[in-house]
């Protein structure tokens, strides 16, 4: 069982709560890799998608997960649902809440969006996403992703490149990382490194080059024009050209390193395509793990620890 109540970011989660995630989630894929994947474990259940911000990767990810459980589900998105009318947010849940919902997952442009839900209602809350805050189960699929590589996360050097200022994956990532004994450094221009990285249990550096042959996991993150607000960053072409992954850069990399990205990628802004491509890129391995880690975290948050996975 969970330490937690909800999944709001993984700093509350305990070392054996990921564990715990991970382990179940490599149950869950064997189960994803049947001609039938669909389980009766959560027959009964009710799970609401409530999407404020659009999303094609984790909300189809999550609408997949809820319907192999054998959860009923609910889609409420942002621009169809009352709050488009001006209904509060607050009265959007507890009008749902009056029709029976175990899970809320909830996506949302404004960071603390989750919380609002999880102070509002006694369902179960799971964050797919909130602004520039967090996105736990992108950094589970991560850790889930690196553990099935390698063998295990624990004395692995993970570089995490880009905009870590503006990521809602490095608030979640960096810190799961750290609590499963992995050494984090963030590069990037100054304007995308935070001020404090130590707060997030990492170290952080401008030489991309200098790094690159030390780590055993490269992590390159998305450029979010759309979450920058006016921030001084470098040209498209000036910071391909110091923080892009190319062939050149790739030539640098340890023999056993990986190559990670969140999605969608910017080709040729963060990496080329020679290297998202490459036999050492997990991008795709992290896209096959969203489903079976998102099954495992809605499994375990609604007692599926007494149900059989069969």
């Amino acid at each position: 069982m969970l330490s937690v109540r909800n999944l709001i970011n993984t700093p509350e989660l305990t070392r054996d709560d990921i564990e715990q995630i991970l382990d179940c989630a490599h149950t869950f894929e064997e189960v994803n890799s049947r001609t039938i994947k669909k389980l009766p474990t959560l027959r009964g259940r009710t799970v609401v998608n409530l999407f404020l911000e659009p999303s094609t990767r984790t909300k189809s990810s999550f609408e997949l997960a809820c319907k192999r459980l054998g959860a009923d589900t609910l889609s409420v998105a942002g621009s169809s649902s009352s709050v488009v009318k001006g209904e509060s947010l607050v009265d959007t849940v507890k009008t749902l809440d009056s029709m029976g919902v175990d899970m809320y997952i909830c996506r949302a442009k404004n960071a603390g969006t989750p919380n609002i839900v999880a102070a509002t209602s006694q369902a179960r809350v799971v964050n797919a996403g909130d602004g520039k805050h967090a996105h736990p189960t992108q950094a589970l699929l991560d850790l889930y992703t690196i553990r099935k590589r390698f063998g295990h996360i624990d004395g692995l050097r993970v570089g995490i490149v880009g905009d870590s200022v503006h990521s809602r994956v490095v608030g979640s990532l960096a810190p799961a990382l750290v609590k499963m004994g992995a050494e984090v450094t963030l590069v990037g221009p100054g304007p995308f490194l935070p001020a404090r990285p130590d707060v997030l249990g990492a170290k952080s550096t401008r030489d991309f080059d200098a790094l690159l042959p030390d780590l055993d996991v490269v992590y390159m993150l998305r450029v979010q024009q759309e979450r920058m607000e006016g921030a001084s960053i470098p040209s498209t072409r000036d910071y391909s050209l110091l923080f892009g992954l190319d062939e050149r850069r790739a030539k640098l990399m340890a023999p056993q390193a990986v190559v990670m990205h969140p999605g969608p990628i910017n080709r040729g802004v963060e990496m080329c395509s020679q290297v998202a491509d490459a036999a050492n890129s997990l991008i795709t391995s992290q896209v096959n793990a969203g489903v079976s880690v998102r099954m495992a975290v809605i499994y375990l948050l609604l007692g599926g620890e007494g149900n059989v996975v069969a």
